[in-house]
């Protein structure tokens, strides 16, 4: 996988679960925001959660 194709996996997989969150009808609407701008937040660390899984890959011994 690209990084690129992570990028979009990883926002997708974001909103998804921001959508679910939105759904929930027992979800306060004052933390919902809240949890809403942390969500959006982890969207800027995928270069980071791609490079982190790429290195553990090539650390790991191949099978």
């Amino acid at each position: 996988m690209t990084q690129d194709e992570f990028d979009v996996n990883y926002a997708d997989a974001l909103e998804n679960i921001l959508v679910g969150l939105a759904q929930h009808s027992d979800i306060d609407p004052q933390k919902f925001f809240h949890l809403a701008c942390v969500i959006e937040n982890l969207r800027f660390f995928s270069p980071v959660l791609y490079g982190a899984i790429q290195q553990a890959k090539e650390e790991s011994p191949s099978e």
